[in-house]
C-alpha cells in the first residue's frame, strides 16, 4: 500500500491531503495530464485518474491521457469541455504559481501545515504529523472500524 495510503488509514480524522499541479517543464505532456486530471475531477475521478498517470509516467502522451480519460469511464463530452475551460487552465496555473513560491523544485513535494517534509517514508509523516497534533494539544485520532 502506497504511504501516502497508510497515512490517511492511520490518522483519517487528522490528515486531510490536498493536491496541488506542479507540472515540470522538462516533461512535454505534463501540462497537458495536469489539465486533463483536473477535468476529470469534474466527474469525480481525479485520484483515478491521477493515479493512472503516475503508474505510466514515462508513456505519457496525448494517446495515452485520452486512453485514461476512457478507462476511468469519463463522459467524454463533458471531460473534453473541462479541459478547454480557461478555469481548469488557470488552476493548473496557479496551483504552479503557488508551488514556486513554496520553493518546489520537484516532484512529488510534500508539505505538513506548511513545512517541507524531507523524510516520506511512513514513519517520517508519522513524526511530522504526530508534532503537529501536539502542538495543537491533540493525539491522533484512531481510525474507526
Amino acid at each position: 500500500m502506497p504511504v501516502l495510503e497508510q497515512v490517511l488509514e492511520k490518522y483519517p480524522q487528522d490528515v486531510k491531503v490536498v493536491f496541488k499541479n506542479f507540472p515540470l517543464q522538462n516533461h512535454k505532456f505534463a501540462m497537458k495530464a495536469a489539465v486533463a486530471a483536473l477535468a476529470a475531477e469534474s466527474q469525480g475521478k481525479f485520484w483515478e485518474f491521477h493515479d493512472l498517470l503516475f503508474e505510466n509516467y514515462n508513456k505519457v502522451n496525448d494517446q495515452k491521457i485520452q486512453d485514461i480519460a476512457v478507462a476511468v469511464g469519463l463522459n467524454q463530452e463533458e471531460y473534453e469541455k473541462m479541459k478547454k475551460d480557461p478555469a481548469t487552465q488557470g488552476r493548473v496555473r496557479r496551483d504552479l504559481s503557488d508551488g514556486r513560491r513554496a520553493g518546489v523544485r520537484g516532484t512529488p513535494t510534500v508539505f505538513i501545515n506548511g513545512k517541507r517534509l524531507r523524510d516520506r517514508s511512513l514513519q517520517g509523516f508519522q513524526v511530522a504529523i504526530d508534532k503537529q497534533l501536539e502542538k495543537l494539544g491533540k493525539t491522533a485520532t484512531k481510525p474507526t472500524s
